[in-house]
């Protein structure tokens, strides 16, 4: 045989892969015994609750009831605009301060440790505190109004909108140092070589961040942006425990007015319907970030 057949066949037989050995016996019983619990866990916490949900909120004229309620228009506009305003100022604040963060002076990373107290902090604690200092003329951000330019502050939480502004903001406080690492991560991750080439191109400060960095960390942007959404449109926390939904429930987001039907007016269906009326905006984004994850875009 020539030595092209002999290269041939033996790279034919390099290609073939054996076929998959089944578990015998004892091997069988430990895999089941790994996958038993696991499966459990999931058919407990998830699969089952999200099918009650579902099951819970098939009546169509759950919807039509929630369409016929002025109150959800309101909260369905409220929670467009908290995750509209709250992810993207986020997501863009937190890629500007990840480039500042890099600087190596010492008071910077004083800086840096200082800032991620915010996200260290149990979310309960803080929200409630963001509560309390904006409770009125007693609250501490009234209070240094008057003391010191002697201005009369608002009573924040009588007015829709000021308390609105307040969930997003204390949102935007909690959750601003954790994506802020994710972009110092990806902005590490940026070989040198390409930010020298650049400055000897004379691509420097804003001119690197806009034709080199930015390019690059586009994909983990849009990436943390579909995700940080996802979590978003779900966040009671903020809205319960920062403005409680006042004046009248008019600063009210899907996940606190569900959490109000469920528990406080004893409709649990409704309450469920009114969470799942975001299914149609979720699932796409869901998949969107399933099909860049599959991909492979996030890397740089």
């Amino acid at each position: 045989m020539s030595s092209a057949g002999r290269t041939q066949a033996a790279g034919s037989r390099i290609g073939r892969h054996p076929p998959g050995r089944r578990l015998q016996g004892a091997e069988r019983a430990w895999a089941f015994a790994f996958l038993v619990p696991y499966a459990a866990v999931f058919a407990a916490f998830v699969v089952f609750p999200v099918g009650y949900g579902l099951w819970m909120a098939r009546d169509p004229a759950l919807y039509g009831e929630l369409v016929a309620e002025p109150r959800y228009a309101r909260t369905a506009i409220n929670t467009l605009l908290y995750v509209g305003f709250g992810v993207n100022v986020m997501m863009f604040s937190a890629l500007l301060l990840s480039g500042f963060f890099l600087r190596r002076q010492w008071w910077v990373r004083v800086l840096l440790a200082i800032f991620l107290l915010c996200w260290a902090l149990p979310a309960v604690p803080a929200f409630i505190s963001f509560h309390w200092m904006l409770i009125g003329e007693q609250g501490l951000v009234d209070s240094l109004l008057r003391e010191l330019f002697g201005l009369q502050g608002p009573i924040w939480f009588n007015n829709s909108w000021l308390a609105l502004g307040s969930n997003t903001i204390a949102y935007i406080w909690k959750w601003l140092p954790f994506w802020t690492l994710v972009f110092i991560a990806g902005r590490l991750a940026i070989p040198q070589e390409i930010c020298e080439a650049a400055a000897i191109d004379g691509a420097v400060g804003v001119r690197l961040f806009l034709h080199v960095v930015f390019p690059l960390l586009a994909n983990i942007y849009v990436v943390c942006t579909l995700l940080a959404t996802l979590w978003t449109v779900g966040d009671y926390t903020t809205v319960l425990l920062v403005s409680m939904g006042a004046p009248a429930r008019t600063s009210d987001v899907l996940a606190t007015l569900g959490m109000h039907y469920a528990f406080d007016a004893a409709q649990p269906e409704l309450g469920v319907a009114a969470v799942m009326s975001a299914v149609p905006v979720l699932v796409p984004l869901a998949l969107i970030l399933m099909r860049r994850l599959h991909l492979g875009e996030v890397q740089l």
